[in-house]
């Protein structure tokens, strides 16, 4: 019989990632296959406040593991609080977002647990009262349905591909906080130097524009970060501009980068490479703007523009600053 889906609540600074969010409002279409119950874990300093935010989504039990030994992120530190949230819960399954620091520490604590992991999933099937994991393979070529046959999994959920549930301000949950200490941790955080990111965080964006070799160089930036602006939305790059340092590998979208689901990607002087494309495709909608009719990124956009992205983009600019300023 199913104990229910125990979600890590990741927080950065005192904020919840939207993601987490995400996965915790997943959990509780699924939590009732068997009767279960969906409970959500905190891990960090001073975090007792944004358990009020995460009761909001329902959960019947919020965990806390707040202390200094915290307050920087380390996998060891943080593997070891989930891991102890995981034998206090007794969960079925236990869901976060895909997030950097969720593939740094979530399969140590997986491995703790003797669970296996299933990273990056997309969506669900269900069979009865299981649970069918779906994510995608060879690069997005094809999709992958799994079958848990152990009686504790741990599932990550990609970005931006799950919906966040209405609020409920009324509902309350039992708050219980887990003393942890955390044991063989062999790296600590002795400073961190916040460099100056861009106002809206790439993986969990609702807007992309991202620029490829066709932006010539990396002075002609500006062109893409205006239209960042006043569209609300954040700025990506192909590998091939973080590679040859024309921008910060943050920003990188791809394989090797960061794997987005953004409602409109604007992919603006990118060919289209397949490890580009595997980090973008499952976008809601894709504009493509290149002054080559056979770049190979127009078989896989909505909408395709044919031309010299520095006649396109300003002009484009444009339009969406009158939109804007007509209050639309």
């Amino acid at each position: 019989m199913s104990q229910g889906i125990l979600v890590f609540i990741e927080q950065r600074g005192g904020h919840i990632r939207k993601a987490s969010l995400e996965a915790l409002s997943e959990a509780q279409k699924h939590v009732g296959l068997s009767g279960g119950t969906v409970s959500a874990v905190i891990v960090g300093e001073n975090i007792k406040g944004l358990a009020a935010e995460v009761c909001k989504y329902k959960p019947s039990k919020v965990y806390l593991v707040d202390g200094s030994e915290f307050g920087a992120y380390s996998a060891e530190a943080y593997a070891d609080a989930l891991t102890a949230a995981v034998k206090k819960a007794d969960p079925s399954y236990v869901f976060a977002a895909q997030t950097a620091m969720v593939r740094d520490f979530l399969p140590r604590a997986a491995a703790r647990c003797d669970a296996p992991v299933i990273s990056d999933v997309m969506s669900f099937v269900t069979d009865g009262d299981k649970l069918g994991p779906v994510r995608p393979m060879y690069s997005g070529k094809c999709f992958g349905e799994y079958e848990i046959k152990s009686s504790l999994a741990f599932i990550t959920l990609r970005p931006n591909v799950f919906s966040v549930a209405s609020e409920d301000e009324s509902h309350a949950a039992e708050i219980e906080e887990l003393a942890v200490k955390p044991e063989k941790v062999r790296a600590k955080v002795m400073e961190t130097h916040k460099a100056e990111g861009q106002k809206v965080e790439l993986s969990e964006a609702s807007i992309i524009v991202s620029g490829g070799r066709g932006i010539k160089g990396p002075e002609n930036w500006a062109v893409l970060e205006d239209l960042c602006d006043v569209l609300g939305a954040a700025l990506g790059a192909s590998r091939a501009v973080v590679d040859a340092g024309w921008i910060d590998h943050q920003h990188q979208v791809g394989q090797t980068g960061k794997v987005v689901s953004p409602n409109l990607y604007i992919a603006v002087g990118i060919s289209g490479a397949i490890q580009h494309l595997a980090g973008m495709s499952s976008s809601k909608i894709i504009v493509a703007i290149n002054k080559d009719p056979e770049a190979p990124i127009f078989k896989h956009a909505t909408y395709c523009v044919v031309g010299d992205l520095f006649e396109v983009i300003p002009k484009f600019t444009a339009e969406v600053k009158k939109l804007n300023n007509n209050g639309n």
